[in-house]
């Protein structure tokens, strides 16, 4: 099926690769985070919201494989060995939840300060646009925690694109390369996993997508890992969203 044929109820966006640049993810809002956990830790860290996050983050299988490597470990839980772990985690690219929320609470203060702006491809706006006039909702499934998400969109470079977007999807749906969390989002919209479109640049979650009913397609951005021949030959893959402009209800 190619893109003019497709019909949908719901377009399904991931972010990092397919609406927004892998560098900015990686160049800009990591390295503000790294950067500005401890100081956020200090200050919050009597709060009810950080104790939660310390407390889960404590619970995560890499906590003890961090504590591993210090040379010597903190004797007490305290905001430098939380900070120290949160950087390692962010070093290595895991996506752990509590540390998906600490930083979404990390750039929210950048957002709020002006300091960081939401990239988006030049043409996401115009698609959010014409799918919404078109009758179709827009979602978002992402690794990064729903309050990122909503900073990325609230936020963004194109101003706020927030009041496109019906529904938002993070790890608590369950992790991107599982088939269940795109039945569990199916069920969440309400919506048959065939009227969904998946929009991602990673073939694993488009695998996982499609093995639930879902249509998925792949998005070759610039500075988005190579895809295989073989990959190519199973999705259908493209550039930017602008031909999918023509999406219509079923």
């Amino acid at each position: 099926m190619t893109t003019t044929e497709r019909v949908a109820k719901v377009v399904l966006v991931d972010i990092e690769g397919t609406t927004t640049s892998i560098s900015f993810v990686h160049d800009v809002l990591f390295p503000y985070a790294k950067e500005n956990v401890e100081n956020f830790l200090r200050d919050s860290w009597a709060s009810d919201d950080t104790k939660q996050i310390v407390q889960d983050l404590q619970q995560v299988p890499q906590f003890a494989d961090y504590k591993d490597t210090l040379s010597a470990p903190s004797a007490e839980l305290d905001a430098k060995l939380i900070t120290g772990f949160v950087r390692y985690l962010i070093d290595k690219d895991l996506k752990v939840t509590p540390m998906k929320t600490l930083q979404g609470l990390i750039w929210a203060q950048g957002y709020a300060s002006g300091e960081l702006k939401g990239h988006v491809y030049e043409d996401v706006p115009a698609a959010f646009q014409t799918w919404r006039d078109a009758g179709l909702q827009i979602g978002v499934y992402s690794s990064g925690s729903v309050a990122a998400q909503k900073l990325i969109f609230g936020h963004s470079i194109a101003g706020n694109l927030t009041t496109h977007i019906s529904a938002y999807f993070d790890t608590h749906v369950g992790h991107k390369q599982e088939q269940n969390s795109y039945e569990n989002i199916s069920k969440s919209l309400g919506v048959a996993p065939e009227r969904i479109i998946f929009l991602t640049d990673i073939p694993g979650e488009a695998a996982a997508a499609r093995s639930a009913g879902l249509q998925a397609i792949l998005l070759q951005r610039p500075g988005n890992a190579a895809l295989t021949d073989s990959q190519k030959s199973t999705y259908e893959v493209i550039q930017d969203f602008k031909t999918l402009y023509s999406l219509k209800l079923p």
